[in-house]
Order: C-alpha cells, then sequence, then structure tokens
C-alpha cells in the first residue's frame, strides 16, 4: 500500500509543474530560439527552422478545418521529402496519429494498413500514384487524398513491384503517373494558419504514431507509439550518437521506418539540418556529404556496401569522420575496415518497431582499441546495452521469465521494459498481452548475455528474416510457394547476404508428378509478393522433419549458409 508521506501534502501536479512530453514542442523551441538557421534542406531549397514551423502549423491548421483531430489517423506515402519532415510535426498537432507507409509495400499490403488503421486523410507523393491508386480502390475506404508533388522528383513511376532491384531507387522505371487525390499538398498548406495554435496533447499516452511491422503470420500489426515514448527515444538519439548542436543529417533511412528511429524529432532538439535524398545513390551520398558538411546518418548494411563499392568517380571527399549508425546483422569486419577507410564511424544499434527503433546501442570502451582484430570483431558483433532512455534489457528465460546466467552461452529471450516500448498492437489484444506477458515486452529474438551485461543476438524465434533493413517473413513467402501447384512443401529461411544482411533462401519439396525450376517458383512468387519479398535461391530436395512433422528449421538455416 502507497503510503502516505509529508511531500504527498499540497504538492499536487499543475500547469506550472507538469507537462506531458511531447517531441512537438522541440520544434516549437528550435524555431524560437534559431528561427533562421537551416532547417531542411532539399536539392536548391532551403527552408529556416521558422519556415518549417510555420509549414507544420499550416498543415495542422488545415487539416483541423477539415475535421481531423485526436485519434484520427492520417496516412502518408512519401518518400524522404520535405513533406515527410512537416508530417511529423503537423499531424500529430492536430492530435492525429501519423501512419508512414512502407512505399515498398504492394497494393494490398498497403490497402489493408489504410483499413485497419481506419485512415482518415492519405498524403501521398505522386511517384506512388500507381500501387496508391489500387490500394485505395482495395482500401473500400472514403478518404480524403492529397497529392504531393516532390520538385526533385523526376517524374519516373517507382512502385514496389517493379522494386526487384533493391536499389533503393527508380531510375529504370519509368510509367504514367495519374493524381489519385482531389487536392494538392502545396494549396492544402496554403489555406493553413503559421501561426496556428496548436494544442499540446491531452495526455503523453496519447498516440502520436501508427507503424506496421510484419508478424510471425504475415499479418502486419500495428504498432502504436505514444507522445512520451517518441519524445524520450528522440533524446536518446542524441545521447547515443553523440549530436551537437546543429548537426547535419543526410536522410538515407527511410523515414516510414519507425519513423525514421524517430529522428524526424530528434533534430529539431538540436536545430540541425534535414538533408533529404529521395533516391540512395553512392554519388548522390558523397555528394551531399561533401557539399553540406554532413556530420550523422543512418542506414542498413546496403547502404554502407554503396558506399564502401563506389568507385572513384562516385566519391568525394568528406569534410571530417562521419557518423553512421546502423541497426541490423553485425556488419562483417571487412566492413567495417572498409567503412573507416572511407572515413566512417560505424555504431552499431538494436531495436525493434515495437521500441520505437533502435533502443539499445554497442557502446564502445576504448580500451577494447588495443584488442587484436579478431577480439574487437567478437565484441562488435554484440547488440550491446540499453540506451539511457530505455529502462530494462534482460535475456530470460521466456517460460519462467528468470534471468539467464551472464555466461555468453545460455540462450534466452531477449526482453525489454520502459517508456520507449510501444503502448500495443492496433485493435489486436490477443498479441499485446502476449507480447507483454510478465511485464516484460518480448522481442522473440533469442540471445545470450554476457558477464558484462553486454547482450548479443543468436538466433530469430520468429523466423524473421531482415532484408536490407525490412523485415519478411518466412511464413508469408512460404504460403506464396505452397499456391504453386506443383509444390508438395516448402520452407525459407534466412540466406545471410553480404550485400543484404539477409535474404530469403526457399527450400521446396516437388510433388511426385510436379515440375518447376527455381525462376519458375521465383516468377511465381513474383506476382504475390512484394519484390524485396522474393526467394533469392531455391534449393530442392526433402525437408528435414522431427517425428513429429515439424520441419527443422535449424538445419535449413544450416544449409542455406553453405548454399
Amino acid at each position: 500500500m502507497r503510503r502516505d508521506t509529508i511531500y504527498d501534502r499540497d504538492l499536487d501536479r499543475n500547469p506550472a509543474n507538469h507537462q506531458p512530453l511531447t517531441p512537438l514542442a522541440y520544434l516549437d523551441r528550435a524555431a524560437r530560439v534559431f528561427p533562421d538557421h537551416v532547417a531542411v534542406i532539399h536539392g536548391p531549397l532551403r527552408r529556416s527552422y521558422a519556415e518549417l514551423y510555420g509549414r507544420c502549423r499550416r498543415l495542422a491548421s488545415a487539416l483541423g478545418r477539415r475535421g481531423i483531430g485526436r485519434g484520427d489517423t492520417v496516412a502518408v506515402l512519401l518518400a524522404n521529402t520535405p513533406a515527410m519532415v512537416e508530417v511529423h510535426y503537423g499531424v500529430p498537432m492536430t492530435g492525429a496519429v501519423l501512419n508512414t507507409l512502407n512505399t515498398r509495400l504492394d497494393a494490398a499490403a498497403l490497402a489493408f494498413c489504410l483499413r485497419h488503421g481506419e485512415a482518415k486523410v492519405l498524403i501521398t507523393d505522386r511517384a506512388f500514384s500507381r500501387v496508391a491508386g489500387p490500394a485505395l480502390a482495395q482500401a473500400g475506404r472514403a478518404l480524403l487524398v492529397i497529392d504531393y508533388d516532390d520538385p526533385e522528383w523526376a517524374g519516373q513511376d517507382f512502385t514496389s513491384q517493379d522494386f526487384t532491384s533493391q536499389d533503393f531507387t527508380s531510375q529504370d522505371f519509368a510509367g504514367t503517373t495519374e493524381r489519385v487525390g482531389t487536392l494538392d499538398y502545396e494549396a492544402v498548406l496554403a489555406e493553413g494558419d503559421p501561426e496556428h495554435d496548436w494544442a499540446m496533447p491531452e495526455d503523453e499516452w496519447d498516440a502520436i504514431a501508427l507503424n506496421y511491422t510484419s508478424g510471425t503470420t504475415g499479418d502486419p500489426k500495428g504498432v502504436v507509439y505514444h507522445h512520451r515514448g517518441a519524445a524520450l527515444l528522440a533524446l536518446g538519439n542524441v545521447i547515443t550518437g553523440a549530436l551537437s548542436q546543429h548537426p547535419v543529417y543526410l536522410w538515407t533511412l527511410p523515414m516510414f521506418h519507425c519513423n525514421g528511429w524517430c529522428f524526424p524529432w530528434t533534430l529539431s532538439i538540436v536545430a540541425g539540418t534535414h538533408v533529404c535524398l529521395r533516391e540512395v545513390r553512392a554519388e548522390a551520398m558523397y555528394a551531399l556529404i561533401a557539399e553540406h558538411r554532413v556530420t550523422h546518418l543512418c542506414g542498413a548494411p546496403i547502404v554502407m556496401q554503396l558506399l564502401i563499392n563506389a568507385s572513384d568517380a562516385e566519391r568525394r571527399p568528406l569534410p571530417h569522420r562521419v557518423a553512421f549508425l546502423t541497426a541490423a546483422a553485425p556488419p562483417p569486419e571487412a566492413v567495417l575496415a572498409g567503412m573507416r577507410e572511407a572515413g566512417f564511424a560505424v555504431t552499431h544499434l538494436y531495436g525493434l518497431t515495437e521500441s520505437y527503433g533502435p533502443a539499445v546501442v554497442n557502446a564502445w570502451h576504448t580500451d577494447w582499441d588495443a584488442l587484436p582484430a579478431d577480439a574487437q570483431a567478437a565484441k562488435k558483433a554484440r547488440q550491446g546495452v540499453r540506451y539511457p532512455v530505455l529502462e530494462g534489457l534482460d535475456v530470460r528465460d521466456p517460460e519462467t521469465l528468470e534471468p539467464v546466467p551472464a555466461d555468453g552461452t545460455t540462450l534466452g529471450e531477449v526482453m525489454m521494459r520502459g517508456n520507449v516500448v510501444m503502448r500495443g498492437y492496433l485493435k489486436n489484444p490477443a498479441a499485446t498481452r502476449a507480447a507483454f506477458a510478465g511485464g516484460w515486452f518480448h522481442t522473440g529474438d533469442l540471445g545470450v548475455r554476457h558477464a558484462d551485461g553486454y547482450v548479443q543476438l543468436k538466433d530469430r524465434s520468429k523466423d524473421i528474416i531482415i532484408s536490407g533493413g525490412e523485415n519478411i517473413s518466412s511464413i508469408e513467402v512460404e504460403d506464396a510457394l505452397f499456391k504453386h501447384p506443383a509444390v508438395a512443401a516448402a520452407a525459407v529461411v534466412a540466406k545471410p547476404d553480404a550485400k543484404w544482411g539477409e535474404t530469403p533462401c526457399a527450400f521446396v519439396e516437388l510433388k511426385a508428378e510436379g515440375a518447376a525450376s527455381a525462376a519458375d517458383l521465383i516468377a511465381w512468387c513474383r506476382g504475390r509478393l512484394a519484390a524485396y519479398k522474393l526467394p533469392r535461391h531455391v534449393v530442392f530436395g526433402p525437408l528435414p522433419k522431427t517425428s513429429t512433422g515439424k520441419v527443422q528449421k535449424y538445419l535449413l538455416r544450416a544449409r542455406a549458409r553453405e548454399a
């Protein structure tokens, strides 16, 4: 029972001493303290913090006049553009919830997100109209649709179905792009009030964002973020990324990924500059880093590969050592060495959509620099320790919830608890209860805990494949393969890949009378899956099974590493 003390008497909360935490306040401060500092760069465009704040308030005002308010969902299908920065503030300034859609999804998956999240508005880049149009038709909802024209867009169509090369660009995909909405983004902003008196959230527990992630069945789950968690993770990024005042941040990480790991809000804390980049290419990255003296960028291993494999013609001398934050499989030592040689300092992070992005960091000790290369590589392979804003990180027995010994060998499930863990899964109470069983968030990742407290992942209990930073459900790929008339059984596991981190590897048993080649099955899947989910390798033969008929995926993983 809570004991009454002298500190509980006549010392109540009131507006003077208690305000809800929200990342929206960071932009308000930046615009008042550094109104003329450049907030956004996009091609020749330069916008100050005063201008950015005014545009965000215009957006909030215009949406509010159309009835958008607390608890409404505003979905956006946008590249890393100035508009994507603006919606991170303008949408929640109305009390609404921002749903950043993965631009690599197919129409059916996007339609599910719009329908499940009950979106009332969709703001879409016209570059994605060929997938946005069918998605809207399939969603079965009446939405207010606003088209955004990016002046840096070359007019080529870019959809997930064409995205077979996974090169993060639309260079090879030309097509017509009709408007799918009745309103234009700039026209909508022009209707709004740049002095709009937006309201703080009623409660810091109010939802600020909705992000969809794949579950073990392949069905997307809606992860709900609150203002408190977004505000704290944004602060955590400042500390973990060692961001000083006025950093220059290059947008190589998609802002649809966990709201860009909360960096759209982080930069306002330190009045940093957003350098937008809609197509991630080595030449463009080097040019922007050199021109704007970029200090920080984030990305999956593929971005590192692009940087270290760039040709001499694509490279530019870097103005200083550039901080690169990555959150995926531990980068191989050769990649880390290549990044060091190219002028980048890599920090390895770990997290999930459910933890607002990375919430664990491989905090490096300076005395480790004296270790032999193989010992350093072993240290760098670990996911690390909790962010300062994450209250709990442990490896525990998933059944008893008892901590596993810190011996570096005993497997358990990685678990988290704290203010930067999601509210839960939208309209999915069973999944939410399971995720929070025992008062811990169950990540589904298996790992060990070392004597110094550092956590290291060993396997993924959910069989999720992480390719180029994207989550791929093995079950979803298996389901597509099973539908082929020649397939008797199929199992999909992750195959290590130097470029993508992991790619899907399919093991297939054909029916006695069936015939199909690897190319046939990949082509079959192409019509049923987003392009990045396609199996890159197909191995034919009997699947190893237990006495109860369960496929022994651990054996297949070993084969995939050798295939």
